[in-house]
């Protein structure tokens, strides 16, 4: 028999939350595509610290069978997102369980009761804080490292259980490699970049520390929302969720492979690139001992993979050459640093231009997550 806990209604919440963070540890042990959460993120989340949850409310459940824990899920409901999208929805996220479907559906049957208690008559996921931190069930793709944590990994019986209890598409997220083998960019759009640069409006901003990042981050982070707000898997973040992201980037952030897009020294688009230092959160296991944080900078040094997550423009200022200029710059970065793999994470399959853009320029599709659907009143 299976028996689902809540966090709210346990009186043991330090072993819960210590349960709920550990348990995908176990699940994925022998699994070295899998890359875990940072322990001390996933407590500010389950103490409901985050600052998402002042102006949003969650539960987290947990699945066992003869007192062994064998799934987990949280569900939110999102006020900022049922505004943005218009759309009566609860969301699921961290849903890791064993391959049993009846375990599946009794994590779900608790998630959509909850949801339903809210008000909601939709479930949706996984999603959770939008593209910040990666979103949806990986459909393609099984063979290849997640994206540090910028896009979940999880078994193919996932996608198969979620289909058979009668879930539904949504919609779906693309990543792409564009390894410098592979990344080409055409001599029209260099030359484009190079008139875009004569004309003296656009400009690429380069930084040489996180101090130099700092200064702007506050107009930096505005743009998130100017240009990734409206997309299905985001909504608009509050300022201090907007700071808990810039908090949390800088911890990986390399400064010379951060890029500002700015026009008549407005800052108009940019282009985020991360060291991928996936094998090295796998190896700290989540934690961030003082070891682990020197195997990090280590990391950040070593690695020779470069990830990308995150490229807008103000819609007022595309079509102008600012986004030949943006890839022109993204190749060069690739090759800077004599990275030997790219991949462009999160882009939402509704971003029909860009999708189509790097195409163009020699990318392949490597990885889809999809974003599930279910009406509460079929859920049960």
């Amino acid at each position: 028999m299976i028996e689902i806990k809540s966090l709210s209604e346990t009186n043991a919440k330090k072993t819960f939350i210590k349960t709920f963070i550990n348990f995908p540890k176990e699940l994925f042990k022998n699994e070295n595509n899998w890359v875990p959460w940072f322990d001390i993120d996933m407590k500010q989340i389950l103490t409901k610290k985050h600052p998402f949850f002042l102006h949003s409310t969650g539960e987290f459940f947990l699945a066992e069978r003869e007192g062994k824990t064998i799934g987990r899920i949280c569900v939110v409901s999102n006020t900022q997102y049922q505004k943005q999208h218009n759309r009566n929805c609860a969301h699921f996220f961290f849903l890791d369980a064993i391959e049993d479907i009846e375990v599946f559906k009794e994590l779900f049957n608790a998630a959509g009761n909850w949801g339903r208690q809210q008000g909601q008559t939709i479930l949706d996921g996984p999603l959770l804080f939008g593209g910040t931190c990666g979103s949806g069930i990986l459909i393609e793709g099984y063979e290849l490292s997640a994206p540090m944590t910028m896009m979940p990994y999880n078994f193919p019986y996932y996608r198969n259980f979620i289909d058979e209890l009668g879930f539904e598409k949504y919609f779906d997220t693309i990543g792409a490699d564009i390894s410098p083998g592979k990344f080409q960019i055409p001599p029209r759009i260099d030359s484009l970049a190079d008139k875009v640069v004569k004309r003296g409006r656009f400009k690429v901003v380069k930084f040489k520390n996180k101090k130099d990042i700092l200064k702007k981050t506050d107009k930096i982070a505005a743009l998130y929302n100017a240009t990734l707000g409206d997309h299905p898997e985001d909504y608009p973040l509050s300022d201090k969720e907007l700071a808990q992201v810039t908090k949390d980037l800088m911890t990986v952030a390399s400064p010379d492979l951060i890029k500002i897009l700015e026009y008549d020294d407005k800052i108009v688009g940019y282009l985020f690139a991360f060291a991928d230092i996936s094998s090295t959160l796998r190896k700290n296991k989540g934690k961030l001992t003082l070891f682990g944080i020197l195997r990090l900078i280590l990391g950040l040094k070593a690695t020779k993979k470069v990830l990308f997550n995150g490229m807008g423009i103000l819609p007022e200022y595309q079509r102008l050459g600012g986004n030949a200029l943006l890839y022109h710059e993204l190749a060069k970065t690739v090759r800077s640093r004599n990275f030997i793999e790219a991949e462009i994470v999160q882009i939402a399959e509704s971003t029909e231009m860009m999708l189509k853009d790097i195409q163009n320029l020699g990318s392949k599709i490597n990885k889809i997550h999809r974003i599930f659907t279910i009406d509460l009143r079929i859920l049960n």
